[in-house]
């Protein structure tokens, strides 16, 4: 089953910015490091789908301390699992974050970072992920994506996709795997009802209950605008760019020519 909650301020997005919100500390992991953030994580034993991310957190009831499964993403890093068909691990610049590590254990993964007083007009992130299918939704590999309103208590943002079923056409498959070939933007408009509120963005991933099946999460571009993409371009598409500059090469010499 697919959990999805999708509230009217939240829109999917193909835009393209330069800058990053101030209160986003790191958002783009550009430091090389998690500053800023907070991340956990545990053991998910007996412990049945959705999970919270909260309690993989400092405080919560599986937190067993800072995530030793997760790890800072640099650029060209090929997947493990699914490889090139993954695509890029890092949306933009040099590095990017992933939730929980590659292999199978029955663990989960979070990361999370608390804005206060956001006077952004927006907030954007980009995700990627791998979910090994198996097992009924209450037992399977997972990611969770919220975005909370702290301000209110309401959840802007609250995704799930689990490998017992739980994922839509931005996943395609690949053996026993379901994964984004693409980088998904996400976007969520502060109009005046939101600014000035205080926000936190979680990510979980976690492998399935019985241990035997993974799940993990890249994120990037956390900000106000939204970086532009850092993608290496298709090889079809490499060779209709080196295409048009040799066309255009050819006409300037006949010009050239012609003078």
């Amino acid at each position: 089953m697919k959990f999805c909650k999708v509230l009217p301020a939240l829109l999917f997005v193909a835009a393209a910015g330069s800058a990053q919100a101030a209160p986003l500390i790191n958002g783009g992991f550009e430091d090389g490091n998690t500053n800023g953030w907070t991340t956990g994580g545990g053991g998910r034993w007996d412990v049945a789908n959705p999970l919270v991310p909260a309690d993989f957190l400092p405080g919560g009831s599986q937190y067993e301390g800072p995530s030793p499964r997760s790890s800072i993403i640099t650029a060209g890093t090929v997947d493990p699992i699914v490889g090139a068909a993954l695509g890029s691990t890092v949306y933009s610049g040099g590095y990017s974050y992933r939730a929980e590590d590659t292999t199978t254990g029955g663990y989960a993964s979070v990361i999370s970072q608390k804005v206060l007083n956001y006077t952004e007009s927006d907030i954007f992130f980009a995700w990627k992920a791998v979910i090994e299918g198996a097992h009924d939704p209450s037992e399977s590999a997972l990611m969770v994506i919220e975005l909370r309103d702290d301000t209110t208590g309401q959840l802007l943002i609250s995704r799930v996709y689990d490998g017992g079923g739980g994922v839509d056409g931005r996943f395609s498959a690949l053996g026993n795997y379901f994964y984004t070939p693409q980088w998904q933007i996400e976007q969520l408009s502060i109009d005046a009802s939101l600014s000035g509120h205080d926000f936190t963005i979680s990510l979980l991933a976690a492998d399935c209950q019985p241990t035997g099946h993974l799940g993990y999460a890249y994120i990037d571009g956390f900000g106000g605008e939204l970086p532009p993409p850092g993608d290496v371009p298709e090889p079809a598409s490499a060779a209709l760019l080196m295409l048009g500059a040799g066309t255009l090469a050819a006409v300037r010499r006949r010009k050239q020519a012609k003078a």
